[in-house]
């Protein structure tokens, strides 16, 4: 089974996610996210991460973790899999905790960071857990919204910076953020090969590690391809008359990965035509 790409490098942002085991919950108690908080804590301080805000939910996680040594993968193994023990030992239970690995989206701080901040922190709401971000004790929200003392281990100057020099201020600013968000959708329409959330500008400086990583067999298709130009883009100087220029683009789509039934719906041509085109049946 394809495995995803795991872009890491000093100063990367990334939304983290890992669900249960068939969807199970992971924390039958509060005991249990009390270890978990603890367990994070422990990974934070020994790989040096910055964590801007986490929520627990059910039967899974979001952390907003910024990895300064670009070491996501091993604090990973360590927070899941030292999780995984101590639940199982807690609980009397064997065998596997989280539903295959982890899920790990590379953010671009200047422009979607403060939406996954909002994002995660009403996730709850959005659950119909609560009504209100600042009912759910699980999570970030109180802390950074000033509403209780943040834990040592959280990284809350960065979010309220970006409100207001003055603290107080800054949190209730966020605090108003937050809120307005919860009629708002959610940032993943501008997700990018299941793994980038940015600008193009982003994307396009994230396209050289893309490329190094995806020579490995392994990697999912949609992420190999990350790269490659958009069809709106290889047709859209394209006329109906230019046929030959129009064919080219049609061989160079293919050549990129592009199926003939995404290129038949850019083109109008029928699939069968197009096939011929690629093989110069013309």
């Amino acid at each position: 089974m394809a495995r995803p790409l795991r872009l890491e490098f000093p100063g990367a942002i990334y939304h983290v996610t890992s669900r249960g085991n068939a969807r199970e919950p992971i924390f039958l108690t509060d005991t249990d996210r009390y270890q978990f908080c603890d367990q994070l804590q422990e990974v934070i301080e020994q790989y040096h991460w910055l964590c801007h805000t986490y929520c627990l939910m059910g039967n899974h996680y979001h952390l907003l973790i910024e990895t300064p040594e670009g070491n996501l993968s091993r604090g990973m193994r360590h927070l899941n899999g030292v999780y995984t023990q101590r639940f199982n030992y807690r609980h009397h239970r064997v065998g596997h905790l989280f539903q295959g690995r982890y899920k790990a989206i590379l953010v671009e701080r200047e422009s979607y960071l403060l939406e996954l901040c909002r994002y995660i922190a009403l996730n709850p709401v959005r659950a119909d857990i609560v009504d209100q971000p600042d009912r759910y004790i699980w999570s970030s929200y109180l802390s950074i919204a000033g509403l209780a003392s943040p834990k040592p281990w959280l990284s809350v100057d960065w979010i309220l910076s970006q409100f207001d020099p003055h603290r107080i201020i800054a949190q209730k600013a966020y605090a108003k953020f937050v809120r307005l968000g919860i009629a708002k959708d959610s940032p993943w329409s501008a997700l990018h090969g299941q793994m980038l959330l940015g600008s193009p500008k982003f994307i396009a400086e994230m396209g050289p590690r893309v490329e190094e990583m995806a020579a490995m067999r392994e990697v999912p298709r949609a992420q190999r391809l990350l790269t490659r130009p958009s069809l709106a883009n290889l047709f859209g100087a394209v006329t109906g008359t230019e046929k030959s220029l129009r064919d080219q683009q049609i061989r160079s789509a293919h050549g990129y990965g592009y199926r003939l039934s995404e290129i038949s719906q850019n083109t109008g041509l029928h699939y069968s035509t197009i096939s011929k085109i690629i093989k110069h049946e013309r």
